[in-house]
């Protein structure tokens, strides 16, 4: 997990400029900094002060607890920020799940970050929020369903929806074993609610079911 090592590439802009608060200077950090699959971005107890965008690609957040298992807290997509911190240190590992481009949002100096954090910490509180409902379910179904709710708003609400993140990760985030998440989703296939296209890509047949089962 987090020790995994590799070195970071800068890549040259090519996509689409992010769009993030103002204090947030990205001059010094144009360029799209390249993580492995497995690569660590940042650890925990590490100084925070930074701001990170998903340029392509997906992130793992989590946390190794006492015994040794792991807490996947968040996935983040393209697009999508992450690494906000409510003090100096981040308390979490943050992780490329496969080949993934990220820029840096560095503060600016002497910036009143205030009014321009608010929004983000905002966001990232109710994500945890429906994480917390989601985790709440009993019914393993349910916290699956749930998920691919999530994912295919996340991605436009396209039928098909890609996975980057393998079963074990899914189960890591749910609180379920990989031999649960696997059954759930034979399950609904068998149910005719979804179609397994390949290993991390499905298309949802029923979404209406799905969002029921997820409610």
């Amino acid at each position: 997990m987090h020790a995994y090592t590799s070195s970071r590439i800068s890549l040259p802009s090519h996509s689409v400029q992010p769009s993030l608060p103002d204090a947030f200077d990205p001059a010094p950090l144009q360029p799209v900094s390249f993580f492995p699959a497995g690569a660590e971005i940042y650890a925990q107890g590490e100084k925070a002060g930074a701001f990170y965008q998903v340029e392509f690609g997906a992130v793992r957040i989590y946390r190794l607890l006492a015994d040794g298992r792991r807490q996947i807290s968040a996935f983040h997509l393209a697009g999508e920020t992450f690494g906000f911190e409510a003090d100096s240190t981040h308390h979490f590992f943050a992780e490329a799940i496969n080949a993934t481009g990220v820029r840096v949002f560095r503060l600016a100096a002497g910036a009143d970050m205030s009014r321009q954090l608010l929004p983000l910490a905002l966001k990232g509180l109710t994500r945890a929020q429906e994480h917390l409902l989601v985790l709440g379910r009993q019914n393993a179904i349910e916290r699956v369903a749930a998920f691919l709710v999530d994912m295919a708003e996340r991605q436009g609400g396209l039928r098909q929806v890609e996975l980057p993140m393998s079963r074990m990760d899914i189960g890591d985030y749910l609180g379920l074993t990989i031999e649960t998440v696997s059954r759930v989703f034979t399950r609904l296939k068998d149910k005719g609610v979804i179609r397994l296209l390949n290993l991390r890509s499905i298309e949802i047949v029923k979404q209406d079911v799905l969002q029921t089962m997820g409610e």
